[in-house]
This record gives structure tokens, sequence and C-alpha cells, in this order.
């Protein structure tokens, strides 16, 4: 079974798509644009969206940033242009990237765009919980610091004719701008943007919180009896949950005490969910129950 997924991204400057063409070409995954800014909305979202949807593909969305405006209003456009197609199994998608004449970028430090990022980020997850929240970003970006750790990457890098198919993007070595692990890669335009994601299908699908599907891991039980006081739980069920989300690499090998590698990786959902974060305290019983249950609806969208 591939170890890969195949999909491009469309806005308003592609025309309709046969989707089902797409699909049976191999296609799993498909993003459109939705917004830009604080008010603005693709014409052509809800045709492409909407085409996506029928033909079973993982769907995703993405707004265009403007990190010298107002985060809150930014992150409200964008969700009022995607809520009513954002079912189980959506992903959405921050594209931050800057105009040519960095208009969308002026009289802002990287602290303040990151601060924007973050601030996005957290609207849009409050309103789809347990859906994925993602960036689109360069590696200047990226290496200027505007990315918050934590959240899933798809990443831009256009290395030329070399690599202008799937078979040879998949032959490639996977990108990692700034030490950063991608998720997604979109390694052409040509003549469509188009993208590998490191997943298999049925994996992606998972990932992405929809049905499950034959072959797919099966998650373990939500650990019973967590609770302040208490002893802690093996850690394994936990180190699985962050392996899913990217959280802890998979070269880990699994163990039932909570040791730096797994310390590593709560410290990383608690920067991506300040709401579960305990301060001064590493270990995973600072979570809680409810940082558990969050954990596991974002590993798999339960």
């Amino acid at each position: 079974m591939s170890t890969y997924s195949y999909g491009i991204d469309v806005s308003a400057y592609q025309s309709t798509q046969d989707w089902t063409t797409r699909k049976r070409e191999g296609v799993a995954f498909a993003f459109a644009k939705a917004s830009e800014g604080q008010s603005s909305h693709d014409p052509k979202f809800a045709t492409h969206i909407k085409g996506i949807i029928k033909a079973g593909l993982v769907p995703g969305a993405y707004h265009f940033a403007w990190p010298n405006q107002d985060a809150a209003k930014e992150a409200a456009n964008y969700i009022a242009a995607v809520k009513p197609y954002a079912g189980k199994g959506f992903t959405h998608w921050l594209d931050l990237e800057q105009y040519s004449d960095g208009r969308n970028y002026r009289g802002r430090s990287a602290a303040q765009i990151k601060a924007y990022a973050t601030a996005w980020i957290a609207a849009v997850q409050k309103a789809f919980p347990g859906q994925r929240v993602g960036v689109y970003t360069s590696a200047d970006d990226l290496a200027a610091g505007h990315v918050p750790s934590g959240v899933p990457l798809w990443y831009p890098a256009y290395p030329g004719a070399s690599c202008d198919t799937y078979a040879e993007a998949v032959k490639h070595a996977r990108p990692k701008p700034s030490g950063r692990e991608v998720t997604f890669w979109q390694f052409t335009s040509n003549p469509v943007d188009r993208s590998v994601c490191y997943l298999s299908p049925d994996a992606l699908r998972e990932w992405a919180g929809g049905a499950a599907s034959s072959g797919s891991y099966t998650p373990p039980p939500f650990p019973k009896g967590l609770a302040p006081g208490k002893a802690a739980p093996s850690a394994v069920p936990l180190q699985r949950a962050c392996t899913v989300l990217g959280l802890m690499a998979k070269s880990v090998v699994e163990s039932p005490n909570y040791g730096p590698a797994t310390q590593a990786a709560v410290a990383k959902f608690h920067d991506q969910h300040p709401q579960y974060k305990a301060k001064g305290v590493t270990r995973d019983p600072a979570i809680g129950p409810r940082g558990w249950a969050a954990l596991f609806a974002l590993a798999y969208g339960k």
C-alpha cells in the first residue's frame, strides 16, 4: 500500500474541475481557497468545495493571511465561508505568505506575525473542535519564526523539471525547512498546484478525522481513572496519539514510562493548546482528563 497521498489545490484562478476524474487519476485530497483578509471570499470556493466533497476526496480550505489586520476578524471571515461545508474530516489552512510588495506584512514584526497566526489558529480550532488546523507557509516564514510550533505544515518548494510529477516527488527527499517536519509538500504549480502528503490515503483520512478504513490504526482505549493525585497510566497510549499528531517521531520506542521524548511531545501539545498547560509541570498527568480527551480527539477524530 502506498505510503503517500496525492492532492491539488485550487482557487478562483482555476476552472471548475472534474473531481471524479481527478480521483480516478489518484488524487486523494483537495484544498480550495475560501477567503482572504477581513472580508474577501473566493468567488469559486462553493463550486470547488462542493465538487471535492461530492467526489469523496479529503477536503480542505485555506485563508490567505493579512497579519497586519485583525486576526479575530480574519478568522471570523474564514469561519463564515467554510462553516456550511466543514463536516468531520475537513482540514483548515492558514496561507501565511508575503505578497511580493510586502503589503500584507507591512508594519509587523516577526513576533507580531507569529501572534497573529497563533490567534487565527486558536479561533478556527475553537470553531471546529477536533478538526485539523495547519499552516501553509514558506521557508522564509519558518526561518523568521512566524509559525507557532506543533501545527501541521503544508510547505511549498519547487525543485523544477526534475520533480514535477507525483512519481518524482515521492522519490525526492522529504523537505525539512528550519528542521520542521512537513505533512504536505507542494512541489509544483504546473499545470496546477500539486502536493504530496506523507501519509497513505487511509492514514490521511484517519488523520483528517474521517471514517476509519480497513487496515487503519485502531486507537487505544481512553485511560480510565485518570485524576489529580492518582498514579499516571502507561505512557504508551499517549505516545501513540502524539505520534499520530506528529508531536513525536515514529522512531521513538514505546515505553510505559514518561521519559524525555514523551515529555517533549507533551510540551508541544501544551504549546498548541495552552488551556491544558500546567505551568512548570512537564509530566503527562498535568494534562488531566480534559487534556487526554482533547489529545485523543485531535489524534483520532473522536
